[in-house]
């Protein structure tokens, strides 16, 4: 048998490789995290229950998942419910399915929450890599039991964050995803603040990112919290690797406000061409 040389071998990622081996035993450990999961008001993680909403059709063409944010002042997670059910009926067209998912630790607002593990609770320093398995698998039982033909992800500040490391880490999950209020670069955002050292940096990410990859990032221009510069340099990293992004600064539009800013929809049919 001839010898193969280890230089013609290609190699994935590291932290691609360390990602999946990470997401692959947590579900042989944990196939089945909820006791029911109905994929109503359940979705299983890697190794959590994550509470979620979910609108338009059972059999879609299109699924579009919503992350919320990190809602830092306390309280529910549960904004991005009305956003998703509004878009079901704004794309009901395209036969689609709108899923609103609860980030590990938050309150659904139901009296309910996603669980999560104690290393890895808080609203702050947790874009962790364990963290980010928790959403992605959830999204991978929704793949399996929704079988859409399109995914888009749509994330709004910490979900944004969430997202853009899922492109990152999981390339193959999803190529289509909308970031509004994103803080992209972990170490420009915390300039001044407590650096965030257990969580995974979106820009650190971008060279693992599916080339077939389309990125639409917005954010306000009144927003003091995520400023456009953070998201702006993500999307320059893709375009220098020819990924098709598009940064689009939001006149008038806040934090908060910017993820109820019509440019939302309109990025939504974007990438539903």
């Amino acid at each position: 048998m001839p010898l193969i040389s280890l230089r013609t071998v290609k190699r994935p990622p590291l932290k691609t490789t360390l990602f999946a081996a990470l997401l692959a035993i947590s579900q042989l450990c944990f196939a089945e995290v909820c006791t029911t999961e109905d994929f109503e008001t359940n979705v299983s993680g890697a190794s959590e229950c994550l509470k979620m909403r979910r609108f338009g059709v059972a059999e879609p063409d299109v699924m579009l998942i919503w992350l919320h944010g990190d809602v830092s002042s306390g309280g529910p997670a549960d904004y991005h419910f009305r956003i998703a059910g509004s878009a079901a009926s704004e794309f009901s067209s395209s036969k689609t399915l709108s899923v609103a998912i609860v980030r590990p630790g938050y309150p659904d607002g139901d009296g309910n929450s996603s669980s999560v593990s104690p290393a890895q609770s808080g609203r702050s320093d947790h874009y962790t890599k364990e963290n980010v398995a928790e959403v992605a698998t959830a999204i991978e039982h929704l793949k399996k039991r929704f079988n859409p033909r399109k995914v888009i992800v749509i994330g709004h500040s910490g979900g944004a964050a969430t997202t853009a490391n899922m492109l990152g880490l999981q390339p193959e999950l999803f190529d289509r995803a909308i970031l509004v209020a994103c803080p992209c670069d972990l170490v420009a955002w915390r300039v001044g603040r407590k650096a965030w050292s257990r969580s995974e940096n979106p820009i650190a990410l971008t060279n693992t990112i599916s080339p077939q990859a389309k990125v639409i990032a917005l954010t306000g221009e009144k927003d003091d919290n995520t400023s456009t510069l953070l998201a702006s340099a993500y999307v320059e990293k893709l375009k220098a690797r020819n990924i098709e992004a598009t940064f689009l600064s939001l006149p008038n539009e806040t934090h908060n406000s910017s993820f109820r800013s019509p440019e939302v929809f309109n990025a939504i049919r974007k990438l539903l061409l």
